[in-house]
């Protein structure tokens, strides 16, 4: 069960725990989904309309964009920007989690409202995606560098990022997307913790079935939550890939034309003279495999880590009761 469990009694977890089983969660996660993050990222940063009727840009679908990159870059371009996106996830995992077990605490035990509900989780799911969205950009914007750049390479290693970051464009540039993301992170994540504890209350097996398979419950609920919160919030999440980018114009040109924002509002702006409505949706299509796979794997190793965690605990008091 994700978040604060009433009825957990003696196994139930501290943040602390919540935070190992995030971290660990994020970890195996991002390994797995990379090659559609970096496919994401590169439709977010093309500025030229998509089409398979009229090609402009370089990549129109994500079967051309896989060829393309594996053709170009290797194999090893679809783990681009690993190690900083690895941290974010290890990072961006303990903190979420943390948070979301201290504040759904703090929520049942505070006010009328079971930590369980629906309600409950979107909102503490929101705030603490904030949270660990302010401690982590600069790890987002660092993988979204790395992930945007060609060949030949901009950045050699994430030192050589951070102090040529630092040099140039000074310590704001790791911020820059905060404020679409926090935007959007509050109800993106509010819609994946509300979205997945509706989902698995629709599929909980009657409590006289004793049928298994909670965990592949909690790898398709996650999906559907991710595929949700993706759709209805996906235009901030190009917005802040847009912005990230900027003064980084060396490692964009190789595919395709560049922009220059001066904020939030001019670059939707720009979008939507240049690129349309539909400039909103860019890498949609690999944005929502994406979403499905790692909200899915994460709720899923969260609840496995949190499973053997809590069957830990138990063994050690049964052992403790004993003697």
């Amino acid at each position: 069960m994700v978040g604060f469990d009433p009825g957990a009694q003696g196994a139930a977890l501290s943040p602390e725990e919540a935070a190992l089983a995030g971290s660990a969660a994020g970890m195996v996660t991002r390994a797995l989904i990379s090659p559609f993050d970096i496919l994401k990222i590169r439709f977010q940063l093309q500025i030229e309309r998509v089409s398979s009727q009229r090609p402009e840009g370089k990549y129109q679908g994500l079967f051309q964009a896989s060829r393309c990159i594996l053709s170009e870059e290797g194999l090893s371009a679809f783990w681009k920007g690993h190690i900083p996106a690895q941290l974010l996830s290890i990072c961006f995992g303990a903190v979420q989690f943390a948070s979301f077990q201290f504040l759904t605490e703090v929520a049942h035990k505070s006010t009328p409202y079971d930590s369980q509900t629906a309600g409950v989780h979107f909102l503490c799911g929101g705030l603490s995606a904030c949270s660990a969205t302010v401690v982590c950009q600069p790890l987002d914007t660092l993988r979204t560098r790395f992930a945007a750049q060609g060949e030949p390479k901009v950045y050699r290693s994430l030192r050589h990022a951070v102090s040529t970051m630092c040099r140039s464009e000074g310590i704001l540039a790791f911020y820059r997307g905060l404020i679409p993301t926090l935007t959007a992170v509050f109800p993106y994540a509010g819609l994946q913790f509300f979205s997945y504890n509706v989902f698995k209350n629709l599929l909980a097996p009657p409590p006289t079935s004793g049928s298994s398979g909670g965990n592949l419950r909690s790898l398709v609920c996650g999906s559907g939550a991710g595929i949700i919160s993706k759709t209805l919030t996906y235009p901030f999440d190009l917005f802040k890939k847009r912005l990230q980018v900027g003064g980084f114009e060396a490692a964009r040109v190789h595919f395709g034309q560049v922009r220059s924002y001066r904020g939030l509002v001019d670059c939707m702006v720009q979008i939507a003279k240049e690129e349309g409505v539909r400039g909103f949706f860019k890498g949609l299509s690999p944005s929502l495999v994406k979403a499905a796979l790692s909200t899915g794997f994460t709720f899923f190793w969260y609840e496995v880590f949190l499973d053997v965690m809590r069957d830990l605990k138990q063994r050690r008091r049964a052992t403790g009761l004993a003697r």
